[in-house]
């Protein structure tokens, strides 16, 4: 009779489906029967790993003590074909299930053949289950060449077994095998199993060849109906995501009604992956809060995440989650934790996390090695190293780079080359990251020589070599070397990538190279690159420090998406160039597109503030910077120093600057140049004091501050022991040193000094032509200036606005009408349009020759409407040249403009007082009382015995007053022996000559002076400042002091200098 047996395949540990099918068996004979039962029948319902032991007990029922023996023995050892040489030596029949179970048994190719071949010879190869059997067989045993033959072969296929043949070849890596065994999938049968589809979605994994092949297979799932089943999707998922079509992965995932574990970890590590690091820790709260238990692995990821996006309140909670979950023990939560407490500075929590590890791989001590080279602890990272060898662990191309970088960070080049010669032993040197990171190394120390013959052994074809060696020629500044390497970069036939670019483009910008930096430009867009963020915001950093805001911003505008670097180099850019309120503008801009500022955004944004020295707007961004949490940020805290500084807030300046952890050269400079652009100079050369007092080292922008601050306060003596120490430094020899220095001793009245200061200058640029013409121009020495000009032209340097002015007010100084006009109309020779400056100086130059009404017709011929400044330079010339008709005309304008400004009230007031009309000269008084204007006090000072005097107007405050009036009396009556004549009433109508005090209308210059001829050697110059432009009476004056008392007489006003030696003054009375 037929017995029912149910056999139980598990063949491999790839298997994942059972087989049942009814053998049909004939009753057997006694020995045959036997034989039957116990190979192929015995089994009934057991299983197979029961199979041996079913036999055996037949074995003692039915056969004698050697048979049993024999057969129990070699069934044990698991030695089938024993098995079937004994049935055949004895005749026993076999049949289907005989085969079935011996290869089920088969440990080797060689017996499987046998097997194979003894069916062939039976014809049972026709048998679709003994088919199967075979197939599984020689993919155990690793024979894929046999199996896919027989694939070949076989007609219709159940989904299960298609699935056990590709687990079996996956196991194997057999991808080519499994897309042949797919496409016949595909062609024998429309309902396809969702395991084939995703064993084939497997095989795509990593090669980008199959990338098309994955889009169709995705086509068919969609018209299979399978686009919300897990064991299709969360391949699919993981295959978008690591191919960077996130939106894909992301709608894939959105449309799946059933998620399980897999697909929220493929989900929320692809939106790491691809950089979402916040959407991945969003996502995974979602999960959380969705009640989904999550896995080591998506535990992992979500700490990388936050790692990456800096989420340190966020990375606390996942690792308190991991070990609720009691996931902490696992050893890549514990690489994930390293990682993430190295990135936030926190390097005893990830030594604490390291050192409680059970087990460590080489991945631990690879975050660990990194984490140390980050904080800069070269010698931990070494020590690391050797504990990493010594517990077996062999270091990878990561672990040598990670320490390669903690050398160069460091500069310990002799480590990196013991480094260097592990790698050469390890055969590690032809390893793309190894090349690059030895190569930063020997940059990095300085070492260019070893740098240039690493990379010139290294393969050429290596990217990142060629623009490692790029930055380094760039931080060396040498464009001649970098533009060399770049092009034979491009001979080589290497196609430059989006780092490439900005590391020639930024040595462009040190240069100030623009022609070359448009070549690249160019080529930038010819490669596709035009529109990548990195390279374009070293473009638009690169336009905007070369004052070409508008292109800067043509490429801003052009970008496809929002990048927080290019409006950051927007925002710089237009406050280094000064544009303060385009600046402010575009950091709004900014953040109404809902980009948040970085901190570098933000210190842009509040250095625009200090510029306007707009206090309201800049505290307001300190109250954001601080929400932000950038309170500590050194960047934002030296633009706070800056902007309070500026502001004239000298509290609060020095509040921020204490509240700066980390103070740096940047943070004295803010405060020492901010003091000084808001004329508390005496503030900042007391702190220039304190810097030096603390040892800190002052770098060349320090000493142009403080060189700056001591010629506004004409501080000569201060300013020769600055520039000693410039010279002590080595900085006296930079082009920008020498520039301040020939400024320094031409505010200081010193021209010979400033003339020699130029003159031992090795190299010159437009500022130092500049300078020195300007001085000359100061000084009363026109001429001189002029020649200055045209010595600068012949050197080939091209004149600019700002020397064209000093040219005007040479012109304007020693009265050259005609030249002057000749040089303003030749400005547009240079490519330059006049500005209202310009204007300014010819008005001046005309209305001091008396051309008053030419000058009128000038002003009115301006292409702008005039501003103050050239009113009131024509109704200064009316006041000397008696013009009352011009004069009240630019009065009239004047009030307008600047209703509160002293000055025009007392220009008005002296041009009626100069031409007798009192009542006039009253009623504007009047009107400047009635609108609250007070007019500015004269002031003088000097400096004696290193200690600076002030006198006002009739000062009788002084402790030697009555010494110094005394003496200034004695010094009246000997000028006035010598032709000098008083002319101290000359404001003032007669009825007022005789109430006044006399001596309550001596100015304060001649005070000044008088105390200076008592107190100073007799060899020292008299150096007098005074805040207002000196008058004729004290002009007049101090030529007749200058040759009774045989000493030079220095004084610097308002508008210029005046040397008076020996009865002359340098102005030529043309002033």
């Amino acid at each position: 009779m037929p017995i029912s047996c149910s056999t139980v395949y598990s063949h491999s540990p790839f298997s994942f489906s059972i087989f049942h099918r009814r053998i049909p068996v004939t009753e057997p004979k006694p020995r045959c029967g036997l034989f039957k039962l116990l190979i192929g029948n015995a089994t009934g319902s057991c299983s197979g790993r029961y199979r041996h032991a079913v036999a055996s007990v037949s074995l003692s029922d039915y056969s004698d003590g050697e048979t049993e023996g024999r057969i129990r023995m070699e069934y044990v050892k698991g030695e089938a074909l024993s098995i079937l040489s004994f049935m055949e030596e004895r005749g026993v029949c076999r049949n289907i299930s005989t085969y079935a179970s011996i290869l089920d048994r088969c440990n080797s190719v060689k017996g499987a053949q046998r097997v194979h071949a003894t069916i062939l010879k039976l014809g049972f190869d026709k048998n679709c289950f003994l088919h199967d059997d075979l197939v599984n067989a020689y993919l155990v045993l690793g024979d894929v060449v046999s199996a896919s033959r027989l694939l070949e072969d076989m007609s219709l296929r159940s989904p299960a077994f298609w699935n056990r043949v590709i687990e079996g070849l996956l196991s194997r890596n057999e991808k080519a095998t499994i897309l042949k065994v797919f496409t016949n999938v595909l062609r024998e049968s429309r309902d396809v199993d969702p395991v084939i589809f995703s064993g084939a979605l497997r095989v795509c994994v990593g090669n980008n060849a199959y990338w098309p092949l994955v889009q169709q297979i995705h086509a068919k799932v969609m018209r299979s109906g399978f686009t919300a089943d897990p064991i299709v999707c969360n391949p699919l998922i993981d295959l978008y995501s690591k191919k960077k079509y996130i939106e894909s992965a992301t709608l894939i995932f959105n449309e799946m009604s059933s998620k399980d574990n897999v697909t929220w970890v493929a989900m929320v590590s692809g939106l790491s992956q691809n950089g979402l690091c916040e959407e991945a820790v969003h996502l995974y709260s979602h999960m959380h809060r969705s009640g989904i238990v999550p896995t080591p692995y998506v535990l992992s990821s979500v700490l990388s995440a936050c790692t990456k996006s800096q989420l340190f309140e966020k990375g606390i909670q996942v690792q308190a989650h991991a070990l609720k979950l009691g996931f902490c023990s696992e050893t890549f939560i514990g690489n994930a934790l390293i990682s993430f407490y190295s990135r936030f500075k926190s390097l005893t929590l990830a030594e604490k996390v390291f050192h409680e590890m059970p087990f460590h791989d080489g991945v631990t001590y690879n975050s660990m090695i990194t984490g140390y080279g980050l904080l800069g602890h070269s010698e931990r990272t070494l020590l690391s190293f050797e504990e990493m060898q010594s517990s077996g662990f062999k270091a990878d191309s990561v672990t040598i780079a990670s320490l390669l970088c903690a050398c160069a960070s460091t500069g310990d080049v002799k480590k990196g080359k013991q480094l260097h010669s592990h790698v050469i032993k390890a055969g590690l040197s032809s390893d793309y990251i190894i090349e690059g990171s030895l190569l930063d190394l020997y940059v990095k120390c300085d070492d260019i020589e070893t740098a240039k013959e690493l990379f010139d052994s290294s393969d050429k074809e290596n990217v990142v070599l060629w623009n490692v060696l790029l930055v380094a020629y760039g931080q060396m500044g040498d464009l001649r070397e970098s533009s060399n390497l770049f092009c034979q970069m491009l001979l080589y036939g290497i196609e430059p990538n989006e780092y490439t670019y900005p590391s020639i483009l930024r040595t462009c910008t040190y240069h100030g190279e623009l022609d070359l930096g448009e070549q690249i430009h160019s080529l930038t867009i010819k490669t596709g690159y035009e529109m990548n963020v990195y390279v374009c915001s070293v473009l638009i950093d690169m336009y905007s420090k070369c004052g070409i805001l508008e292109r800067a911003r043509n490429i801003l505008d052009r970008l496809d998406e929002d990048d927080v670097v290019s409006w950051t180099a927007m925002i710089a850019g237009y406050a280094q160039q000064e544009n303060y309120v385009e600046a402010l503008r575009t950091f709004e801009e900014m953040k109404e597109c809902g980009i948040k500022p970085d901190n570098i955004g933000l210190s842009s944004a509040i250095s625009a503030c200090a510029g306007l020295k707009a206090m309201k707007e800049g505290v307001q961004l300190h109250g954001q910077a601080c929400a932000m949490g950038y309170s500590k940020d050194v960047s934002i805290g030296n633009a706070l120093v800056n902007l309070y500084a500026r502001c004239g807030k000298i509290m609060e300046a020095y509040s921020a600057f204490n509240a700066n952890e980390v103070r740096d050269d940047v943070s004295w400079n803010a405060l020492i140049s901010g003091f000084g652009q808001c004329g508390h100079y005496e503030e900042a050369l007391l702190v220039f004091k304190r810097m030096d007092q603390e040892c800190i080292k002052a770098n060349l922008f320090t000493y142009g501050s403080a060189v700056s601050s001591s010629a506004n306060i004409a501080d000569l003596k201060l300013g020769k022991q600055i520039h000693l120490k410039m010279i002590k430094s080595g900085y006296n020899t930079e082009i920008e040193a020498g520039n301040a220095l020939v400024s320094l001793y031409a505010k200081c009245g010193s021209i010979v000094d400033a003339k020699l200061a130029f003159d031992t200058m090795s190299e010159r640029n437009e500022i130092s032509w500049n300078a020195i013409i300007t001085a000359y121009s100061q000084h009363g020495r026109g001429k001189e200036a002029l020649q200055l000009f045209e010595r600068m032209k012949m050197e080939g340097l091209k004149p600019n606005n700002v020397t064209f002015i000093g040219v005007l007010t040479a012109c304007s100084h020693v009265g050259l009408v005609t030249e002057g006009v000749n040089y303003f109309y030749s400005m547009s020779e240079y490519g330059l349009v006049p500005k209202q400056e310009h204007y300014v100086c010819v008005v001046d130059i005309l209305g001091r020759a008396g051309q008053l009404d030419r000058a009128r017709r000038f002003l009115e011929d301006m292409p702008f409407t005039p501003d103050s400044m050239v009113w009131r330079s024509l109704l200064g010339a009316c006041t000397i040249h008696k013009n009352i008709e011009v004069g009240e005309i630019a009065g009239q304008h004047l009030q307008e403009l600047e209703p509160h400004d002293s000055a025009t009230y007392v220009l008005l007031s002296n041009l009626y007082a100069v031409t007798r009309r009192w009542d006039c000269r009253d009623r504007i008084r009047q009107v400047m009382k009635d609108r609250g204007v007070k007019k500015e006090p004269g002031r003088s000072w000097i400096e004696v015995n290193n200690e600076v005097h002030a006198f006002f107007v009739g000062d009788r405050l002084h402790t030697l007053a009555d010494e110094i009036y005394q003496y200034l009396e004695d010094l009246n009556e000997r000028a006035i022996a010598i032709g000098y004549r008083q002319d101290k009433y000359s404001l003032l109508q007669e009825t007022e000559q005789e109430q006044k005090d006399p001596t309550a209308y001596v100015h304060s210059e001649k005070i000044a002076v008088a105390f200076g001829l008592m107190k100073l050697p007799p060899e020292a110059p008299i150096r007098v400042i005074k805040n207002l432009r000196v008058c004729i009476d004290c002009h007049n004056w101090m030529k007749f002091i200058s040759q009774i008392v045989v000493r030079t007489i220095i004084l610097r006003d308002s508008y210029r200098f005046h040397h008076f030696d020996a009865g002359d003054c340098s102005c030529g009375g043309y002033w």
